[in-house]
């Protein structure tokens, strides 16, 4: 697991320590992941300094299986768990 955000090296490495993260987060400054992810807000957008909350399921070969909006946090575990399994037993439904 990876996270991305558009804060510096040392703002992330600060959040990331205070949240007791086990996974890295990445510093994305000039927001070139965010874009390539459409996680950057349109210009007038409001919260537009803020990236949006996605997340991604990418499989080991780099393919985006599935994407969530992470800023619904209800449930949001259950469904990444629900295709998680349902990709590794091959289930389409």
């Amino acid at each position: 697991m990876l996270g991305a955000s558009f804060d510096t090296p040392a703002e992330n490495l600060a959040f990331a320590t205070a949240q007791g993260f086990t996974y890295s987060l990445l510093s994305d400054v000039d927001r070139s992941v965010g874009g390539a992810y459409d996680a950057v807000r349109r210009p007038g957008e409001q919260y537009e300094q803020f990236p949006r909350r996605i997340a991604y399921l990418i499989d080991p070969a780099g393919i985006v299986r599935a994407s969530y909006d992470v800023s619904d946090v209800a449930g949001f575990a259950d469904h990444v768990l629900a295709d998680l399994e349902r990709l590794q037993t091959g289930s389409h439904t």
